[in-house]
């Protein structure tokens, strides 16, 4: 009897060794062998990731995941290494990025409780929070003024469950619908068939920017609910999460983070020159001090 419980053990451990409890290839491992790593970027997220005027993508988070790349270069000594690019969605990029489409995403992903139950992020590097974009001739100045009224976001993003909830919280009644990316929220606004867009205030400027005529849109309303941006990566890589943690504690101690954000937020950017004007938020200051990872709840 004995024997026969060694052999049924044996057995179930031989089990639960096998394909079953295989384990994916770190971001390291993958990227050396295959020689390629893929970055993922938004093409409307101004000034985080988007498309420049030569279609290429390009900004902050861009630069960022630049240094990142780097220094996987370095770490794995392979100076050949291509990078290569896939644009993605607030709807697909998760799904992209645990079936290993994407290797990392640099751009406008909130670290929150909810998404660190599927993926892992870095040190957060920007705070945000939901605010409203209007028509400069629109009488909605202010999140009272929403009651009965109808209020775009962009499907897929954390935005929606905060509109939900200041929706139910304060009893506006307003009607809340989904677009598929910030390009289309904003032009329901513009063409006057939703009275709002509701988005991370930071992106709503860089969507008043890029518009034809900036003047006719507002930014508008107190904000709700402060969250921090972060490089999102696979779950339970800690080699990987560990070198872009690093990677960003570098460019934070010699000064190089701020000088990027000073380039993106505080000076004329593509594609039409135009100044954010977004001072670096206390939030901000303090976690770089704080280098911490904290999801918002």
């Amino acid at each position: 009897m004995l024997l026969y419980r060694s052999l049924l053990s044996c057995c179930l451990v031989f089990a639960l060794s096998g394909p079953a409890m295989a384990q994916s290839p770190s971001t390291l491992d993958k990227v050396k062998t295959s020689g390629a790593i893929t970055i993922a970027y938004r093409e409307a997220s101004l000034p985080f990731s988007y498309l420049g005027a030569d279609a290429q993508p390009t900004g902050f988070g861009w630069d960022i995941c630049g240094r990142i790349v780097d220094q996987v270069r370095r770490v794995i000594g392979r100076s050949d290494l291509v990078v290569r690019t896939q644009a993605i969605t607030a709807q697909n990029r998760i799904p992209l990025l645990t079936n290993g489409t994407v290797d990392i995403e640099c751009g406008s992903t909130t670290n929150n409780a909810e998404r660190n139950k599927q993926v892992a992020f870095s040190i957060n590097y920007f705070y945000t929070g939901t605010r409203f974009l209007v028509r400069a001739d629109s009488p909605v100045r202010s999140v009272a003024d929403l009651k009965g009224r109808k209020v775009v976001s962009t499907t897929g993003t954390s935005n929606l469950q905060v509109l939900r909830k200041l929706n139910a919280d304060r009893g506006l009644g307003f009607d809340l619908i989904s677009a598929k990316d910030h390009a289309e929220s904003a032009l329901l606004v513009q063409q006057g068939r939703a009275d709002a867009f509701g988005m991370d205030d930071i992106l709503l400027y860089g969507v008043r920017a890029s518009a034809v005529n900036p003047a006719s849109l507002a930014v508008v309303g107190e904000t709700i609910q402060v969250e921090p941006y972060a490089i999102m990566l696979r779950k339970d890589d800690p080699a990987f999460k560990k070198l872009v943690d690093d990677t960003l504690k570098d460019l934070i101690r010699t000064g190089e983070f701020t000088q990027l954000y000073k380039k993106w937020f505080e000076s004329p950017i593509p594609p039409k020159g135009i100044n954010l004007n977004a001072p670096m938020s206390e939030e901000l200051r303090a976690n770089l001090r704080n280098l911490s990872d904290q999801p918002a709840q």
